[in-house]
């Protein structure tokens, strides 16, 4: 700590508490600002910061609160991020390199943003954002893996059954190792998120999703409709019951998509919804006769050319 300066570090983190007793006093009967912040032992408390911020939240900020000599809550959790560079270099606005979010999303919406930073966040090195590698994420994991499922899922189920959930059939070896997997991933997903392991976190979702596809393609179901309408019937029926799973599971990370997921199998995701029973039993929740509609595109492929425009307008090679 010998090279910090301690000045707007002494006050800065106490509006932390200031800010919360002011959301408080905007509702007194209903919010209690010191059931957060003062012998909160119900409370889990965490902090997000770049790693230069690691210093003044370790030590400075907690030291003011003990020297008070009054029971405020400590930090139970801090997670510390590298840099996230632009090819190479820093973000500046004063050399007008870098994409910041005001442009952002007018470019795009804001899920695709999210996924790509969460996936790609700096959380063991710095890393760094280039427009091609942010192209490639939206395109592969959101546009095909996902985006693609949902699309060709609910279409085919359309064209051959009617936008209804169908009847027939029965759940065999396939769906039992789908369900495995699932089971298997979701327990990971669920424990990189409770670490904060944003990377591994989003590795286990993207390979939730990709389970969807790798379904499809053994059970085929565009091929068993010309000899086994049943059979096509029950994937089908398993496949858009990955859907809604996908949706709950995605919600923390784009929840825009989330909520179009499953609105248009008629659902609605509150903050509370998460997939917690038998995993063959959440595959067959939606039963014959559900209805859905086809929504848009939830993910649109990026192009080259508006790759190489957007590295004009924002800079590229540091």
């Amino acid at each position: 700590m010998e090279d910090k300066v301690y000045y707007v570090w002494f006050d800065a983190p106490i509006e932390y508490i200031a800010a919360t007793k002011e959301w408080a006093d905007e509702d007194p009967d209903n919010r209690d600002w010191k059931s957060w912040w003062y012998e909160a032992d119900d409370v889990r408390y965490v902090q997000v910061m770049a790693k230069d911020n690691v210093p003044f939240h370790t030590v400075t900020f907690p030291g003011t609160l003990i020297g008070s000599r009054e029971p405020w809550t400590m930090v139970d959790y801090i997670k510390g991020f590298n840099w996230l560079n632009y090819y190479g270099g820093k973000f500046s606005t004063s050399q007008k390199r870098g994409i910041f979010m005001s442009d952002a999303v007018e470019l795009l919406p804001s899920d695709y943003w999210r996924y790509y930073l969460l996936a790609n966040a700096p959380e063991t090195s710095d890393a760094s954002f280039t427009w091609d590698g942010f192209a490639g994420t939206v395109n592969k994991d959101l546009a095909d893996i996902l985006g693609n499922f949902v699309n060709r899922t609910l279409k085919f189920c359309s064209s051959k059954f009617g936008d209804q959930l169908p009847a027939g059939g029965e759940a065999g070896a396939a769906e039992k190792e789908l369900a495995k997997a699932l089971t298997e991933r979701l327990a990971a997903y669920s424990t990189h998120m409770a670490d904060m392991q944003i990377r591994k976190a989003m590795q286990e979702l993207r390979a939730i999703w990709a389970l969807g596809n790798e379904y499809l393609t053994e059970v085929a179901p565009w091929t068993a409709f010309k000899t086994d309408p049943e059979a096509a019937a029950q994937s089908l029926r398993i496949a858009i019951n990955l859907i809604r799973v996908f949706a709950v599971l995605s919600a923390p990370v784009i929840p825009n998509a989330a909520q179009k997921m499953a609105a248009c199998l008629g659902l609605a995701l509150s903050a509370d919804d998460w997939i917690e029973g038998d995993m063959m039993t959440e595959l067959q929740i939606l039963q014959p006769g559900h209805g859905f509609e086809i929504p848009e595109v939830l993910f649109r492929k990026i192009s080259d050319d508006e790759v190489a425009a957007w590295e004009a307008r924002f800079g590229g090679e540091a």
